[in-house]
């Protein structure tokens, strides 16, 4: 079947590109009443640093230049505006956040000539310039109005203290400025997730209030020859982004993963996500819903656990199959599709992968003081690795180990937490169910440390004057970045002993290496392969 909708960026694209997922809890749906957002900036090429920009002021007639958030290649000059807001991260000071995930499109759909505006930059330039979800929608769209728009297919997360928007768009192709996009509201009391495939299918004509869209959304597509129906009946991913196989077992998949940890009736879904009605149909099938109530509140480490999911306890758990070596790996070589015999086989794409440049997981809430309400939850590298450490969106200097230009993906810095991080997941990948129960402890106690560090901080700020709690914030989350980078080189320096040359040298309750009553470290276990691994390689051995 031809595969009408792949680009450069979009399906196979994609996974060499910006390949990402976005969860989204509305404020009655969350555990605390806040709304969260979280996303993973998942590219080869990515490095994990924290993004800031303080709030500025510009003069009259002021520009701006605008350059490929990918490439920096330069693209275009736009209007600046006289104030901009400050940025932690992708959330402002009024606590907007905005995540996205790519998906391509159908091709001839990408202004490949580069005229215009790209979705990084729209992301950032939105942040600096809104206040609430709302704004961000019309000044995203507004501007690839004015200036056109140079990416492909784009769903964008875009949420503040009170509401969570998505918004899917896509462009006109070269020589069309402009884009093509629906938004709706996520209801306060849903969850809703994407991950590389537009998930708008049919579009609410008649609620103005939650639904916002291009005036031309249905006309291009009948003049585009996609769709040729009534307006009631248009369905924005049949017309630009329809499924294949890849876009479901690839994408939609991890939608279903994360729905199926708060509801009780994903079951009925599970062909469709993972592909299997596509194989014996060529059809989607029934699609999943845009968004669900879940079965309980969902808290923000509810969250940053789902961003750790590999499909465990399923069939498409990436740990449970032959690719995944004697230990368990998650860690696959080379694409993540190879051919045989002049067939293409597909591995499995989980929330939580290897190449993930950082991920957040943002809090918003509009109970408390806005100097202290949003929690900017960051981490760098694998997610299933990482911490998510508290950046409050109003510090004022980000931490050094965090700081964009302290090394880059290719420049090893002793002080930059990506390449810590990337220190202990790559060589837990070695031998990944032997190590990851050691990360895990320290990972567990490392984020409880920042749940209670954060409520008792919060306790502390009602006395104080907002350059005291601006001040107060910046070192406390300062102090979290720094302190817990250190404490990531030390369990670094701990797997590598431990785990040496393929043994395991002995560890106390307390986590100190065993020495005999002499001094001297003991005899290391040597744990050999599982007895599954054992044979699937005795053909090659000598037998007695």
């Amino acid at each position: 079947m031809k595969k009408l909708f792949l680009s450069l960026i979009g399906c196979i694209g994609f996974y060499s590109a910006f390949a990402c997922t976005n969860f989204l809890v509305g404020k009655d749906a969350s555990a605390d009443g806040s709304t969260i957002i979280s996303y993973s900036a998942d590219s080869y090429t990515q490095y994990g640093f924290l993004h800031f920009s303080p709030a500025q002021d510009f003069p009259k007639g002021a520009k701006r230049q605008v350059f490929d958030w990918e490439t920096n290649q330069p693209l275009c000059t736009i209007d600046q505006v006289e104030h901009t807001y400050q940025v932690v991260g992708n959330m402002n000071e009024h606590q907007l956040t905005i995540g996205e995930t790519t998906w391509g499109g159908r091709e001839e759909l990408e202004d490949t000539l580069k005229q215009g505006l790209d979705y990084g930059s729209l992301m950032y330039i939105a942040l600096e310039r809104c206040k609430t979800a709302r704004e961000a929608i019309t000044c995203i769209t507004s501007l690839v109005e004015k200036y056109g728009y140079c990416s492909g297919g784009e769903t964008f997360s875009i949420g503040d203290p009170n509401e969570i928007w998505l918004l899917d768009m896509i462009g006109k192709g070269v020589g069309n400025k402009g884009a093509v996009w629906v938004a709706t509201r996520i209801p306060d009391d849903c969850i809703c997730a994407h991950a590389n495939q537009a998930r708008i299918t049919t579009i609410d004509f008649k609620d103005k209030k939650n639904w916002l869209y291009s005036k031309d959304v249905v006309k291009f597509a009948r003049e585009k020859g996609y769709f040729s129906g009534k307006d009631s009946e248009f369905n924005f991913v049949e017309a630009y982004a329809p499924y294949d196989y890849l876009s479901l077992y690839g994408c939609e998949a991890r939608v279903w993963y994360f729905f199926n940890h708060f509801s009780d009736s994903m079951a009925q879904y599970k062909n469709y996500a993972f592909g299997k009605t596509f194989k014996t149909t060529g059809k989607a099938g029934t699609p999943m819903p845009l968004y669900i109530k879940p079965n309980r509140k969902v808290s923000v480490q509810d969250v940053k656990d789902c961003m750790r999911d590999y499909y465990q306890g399923t069939e498409l758990d990436i740990t449970q199959k032959e690719a995944a070596g004697p230990w368990n790996s998650k860690l696959r070589y080379g694409k993540l599709s190879f051919t045989v015999d002049s067939v293409t086989y597909w591995y499995e794409r989980p929330t939580a992968t290897q190449q993930t440049g950082w991920s957040y997981v943002a809090q918003m809430r509009n109970y408390t003081n806005p100097l202290w309400g949003g929690i900017f939850w960051f981490g760098v590298d694998d997610a299933q690795t990482c911490l998510y450490v508290p950046m409050y969106s109003s510090i004022t200097k980000v931490p050094e180990c965090f700081r964009q230009g302290n090394g880059d993906i290719i420049t090893y810095s002793p002080t930059s937490a990506w390449w810590a991080y990337n220190i202990v997941a790559n060589w837990a990948y070695t031998k990944w169910s032997a190590m990851l129960p050691d990360i895990v402890k320290v990972q567990k106690q490392w984020e409880e440390k920042f749940n209670v560090g954060v409520e008792e901080l919060e306790k502390s700020l009602a006395q104080m004057d907002s350059a005291q709690i601006i001040q107060t914030l910046t070192d406390f989350s300062n102090l979290q970045a720094e302190s817990s980078t250190q404490a990531w080189k030390e369990l670094g320096i701990f797997l590598l002993v431990k785990y040496l040359d393929g043994q395991e040298r002995k560890v106390d309750e307390n986590g100190k290496f065993e020495r005999n009553e002499y001094g001297e470290c003991l005899y290391p276990n040597r744990p050999a392969y599982p007895e599954k691994y054992l044979r699937t390689i005795i053909h090659e051995t000598t037998q007695e």
